[in-house]
């Protein structure tokens, strides 16, 4: 995931157009007197998983609008309309991921500061900044954080309807058992297993599953848009040539020049490959896409192993080791 900061130039355009805007929907702020019966809280999102969170926590008393949303587009690309700014600027809760993966939204904020509203930042509420991995979300610990806050915020704004967001909080932080029991399972048969990717995006679901994943000064080059050194590269190559790793994990929205250079390489290797998204795509929840692609994983683990990756046996005879190499 190359930084999103790079799309400012769009940004600043509707920030200008922002600036029409009218903020008589700021009337609706948090703290400032309970909602009418029948009015929805507006929520915006920068990211569609933290506004299908929303939804399923807010049920019928939020109006949710996800910015990125889209599974096909490449999420580097995107610029900030000035619909993205009217939506900001009528919304009483904002949610957005932080550590410098959406800065425009932060800056988007700031340019609107006659509106009133709350704020939840992800990267706050697992203590990330900038240059740590941005994709909090395949983080299994960071939904039940960003949840329970989102349901607080629902609370305080709307507390005549308590009970029924305390029983969707419940419901959802139940419904989050089959992820965790997944990654506890793949652990069990897969820890210390080496595996490789073109980027970070799933890095922090690696981590919990216990994997040993492999050329990180590779992936941090492909996130930071910088180019990857000869040696990083040669390194990627061998790994796949030698079969050294079990799988290669890629970004499905962003695939570059080299990244597929590495699939067609991992192809003629016949080392299996899995794909990821860096959005939710459409038709399936949070819950639901977390679920698809540890399914995928396990799959291609175990088909790795059929094709016999050099050195995944005395990988997984270190089971639990947490090294990190490259």
């Amino acid at each position: 995931m190359k930084k999103i900061g790079s799309i400012w130039f769009g940004a600043r355009r509707a920030l200008k157009l922002s600036t029409c805007v009218a903020v008589g929907a700021a009337a609706f702020a948090f703290g400032h007197g309970a909602f009418a019966a029948d009015a929805k809280i507006p929520v915006v999102a920068a990211e569609n998983f933290y506004g299908d969170v929303v939804q399923q926590l807010g049920g019928d008393r939020v109006d949710v609008t996800s910015i990125l949303s889209n599974p096909d587009q490449d999420p580097h690309l995107f610029e900030a309309s000035p619909k993205t700014a009217r939506a900001l600027q009528r919304a009483s809760l904002v949610v957005y991921n932080g550590a410098d993966y959406d800065p425009w939204m932060a800056k988007l904020l700031a340019a609107s500061k006659g509106a009133k509203r709350t704020t939840i930042v992800a990267a706050d509420l697992t203590g990330k900044k900038g240059g740590d991995n941005p994709h909090l979300w395949y983080d299994p610990a960071t939904m039940p954080k960003v949840a329970r806050a989102v349901s607080g915020a629902l609370i305080a704004a709307d507390l005549a309807h308590k009970s029924a967001y305390d029983a969707n909080l419940a419901k959802f932080l139940d419904s989050l058992k089959p992820i965790d029991a997944k990654v506890a399972e793949l652990h069990g048969r897969y820890a210390g297993v080496p595996v490789t990717a073109t980027e970070p995006v799933f890095g922090y679901m690696s981590d919990a599953v216990g994997l040993t994943m492999r050329n990180q000064r590779f992936q941090l080059a492909t996130m930071n848009d910088t180019e990857a050194s000869a040696a990083d590269i040669a390194a990627f190559e061998r790994d796949l040539r030698d079969r050294r790793v079990r799988v290669l994990i890629y970004n499905s929205q962003a695939t570059e020049a080299l990244t597929q250079r590495m699939l067609k390489l991992a192809q003629q290797s016949q080392v299996p490959t899995m794909s990821v998204t860096e959005t939710q795509p459409a038709g399936k929840t949070y819950q639901t896409w977390m679920l698809t692609q540890l399914d995928a994983l396990g799959a291609a683990l175990a088909a790795g192993d059929v094709n016999g990756a050099s050195g995944a046996n005395s990988a997984k005879a270190a089971a639990g080791a947490k090294g990190k190499t490259q």
